[in-house]
């Protein structure tokens, strides 16, 4: 990369943190910091870097891998501030698409664990966050929806729980997999009409969700979608 396209590419990621983060009140100066040691165009797939910045979703892929995409910046952001992920944090998430969010997710956590549906998107994201320095993220090819969320209990309970998709509801068979206080945050309803969700296991079988912004996000693979039949 020329110094003047590395030039150009700070003065995006500013301009991305100034102008998209911030009005979406992501306010917290750790996160912000984050998003600005943490490079998104070492994330997006080769040939979208001019784009790593924009407020759109970018395609996993030419054309996009299964319609996968990376979530807008500013919606991955508002999701890891409200997550409010700890040092001492065991973290699941479900989606890796290009391994950005997980990145973010390790620099803040102790441990995370990413599943991946498509094993040719798990095996990029594998090199990107290995290139990135980021030591304490594993990336698994894995249908995280498959025989009851199995491959989401090998290591529960989990401490926060990412789905960086959308759902048409939380499936309680995740939200069991919480540890106490543990939190959930996933995109949840139909379009157009979907809302950010953050639940939290306030004791064996009690939770505590909010729901505190809408956005729009492309559905996660083989979650259960509700019946469709009218009458």
């Amino acid at each position: 990369m020329t110094s003047s396209s590395s030039l150009s590419l700070d003065h995006a990621r500013f301009n991305m943190i100034e102008q998209q983060i911030r009005p979406w009140d992501v306010l917290d100066p750790v996160v912000l910091a984050l998003l600005d040691r943490v490079r998104r165009d070492q994330f997006v797939p080769a040939g979208h870097q001019a784009l790593a910045y924009v407020d759109m979703e970018l395609p996993l892929g030419s054309p996009a891998v299964d319609g996968e995409v990376m979530l807008a910046p500013r919606v991955e952001a508002r999701l890891l501030q409200d997550l409010a992920i700890k040092p001492t944090d065991k973290v699941l998430e479900i989606g890796t698409g290009s391994g950005y969010q997980a990145a973010l997710l390790a620099s803040l956590a102790q441990r995370v664990v990413s599943l991946e549906i498509n094993e040719t998107l798990a095996a990029a994201a594998r090199t990107r966050l290995q290139q990135a320095g980021i030591g304490n993220a594993e990336v698994r090819a894995a249908d995280a929806a498959a025989s009851g969320f199995a491959a989401c209990a090998t290591e529960a309970p989990w401490d926060a729980i990412l789905l960086s998709g959308s759902v048409a509801e939380v499936p309680a068979a995740l939200l069991s997999l919480l540890a106490p206080g543990g939190r959930l945050a996933a995109v949840v309803g139909q379009e157009p009409m979907m809302r950010a969700t953050f639940i939290t296991r306030t004791g064996d079988a009690s939770f505590v969700t909010a729901q505190p912004w809408d956005t729009i996000a492309p559905r996660l693979r083989n979650f259960p979608e509700p019946s469709r039949f009218s009458f």
